[in-house]
């Protein structure tokens, strides 16, 4: 769960700067930047759930774009959805859907390759214990 909550944060961050620059709108833009990330964490814990019990997914773990991939295709969708329902306009909803996750998708990246050496850390360490 400490994964997901670091991973939230750095979402809402950023979901709130791109909001706001895509819309002009503080309201507009925070109404965004809380429901699309409140989602797709929900989503993300969902996904590292999958990942942790479906074994040939369990296999590909330690394969950092291959996950970072297929959490980047739920969030585009995530994104989208929300974006266009908030501001009826698709124009925002598909550029929300593709900054955004973008911009988190590297975030994700970079928060699966520390997660993985701190995994590896701590089983080292169980391992001498």
């Amino acid at each position: 769960m400490i994964k997901t909550i670091t991973f939230a944060t750095i979402h809402f961050s950023i979901a709130t700067l791109v909001a706001f620059a895509l819309t002009g709108d503080f309201l507009l833009g925070s109404l965004i930047a809380m429901i699309e990330p409140s989602i797709n964490t929900g989503a993300f814990y969902i996904h590292e759930k999958i990942w942790q019990s479906v074994p040939a997914l369990q296999n590909r773990e330690s394969m950092t774009r291959v996950k970072t991939a297929s959490f980047a295709s739920v969030h585009f969708s995530v994104a989208f959805m929300v974006s266009y329902i908030i501001t009826g306009d698709a124009f925002i909803g598909g550029l929300m859907a593709t900054v955004e996750p973008a911009i988190n998708s590297i975030a994700y990246f970079f928060h699966e390759k520390v997660w993985l050496r701190r995994s590896q850390a701590m089983s080292k360490q169980t391992a001498y214990a």
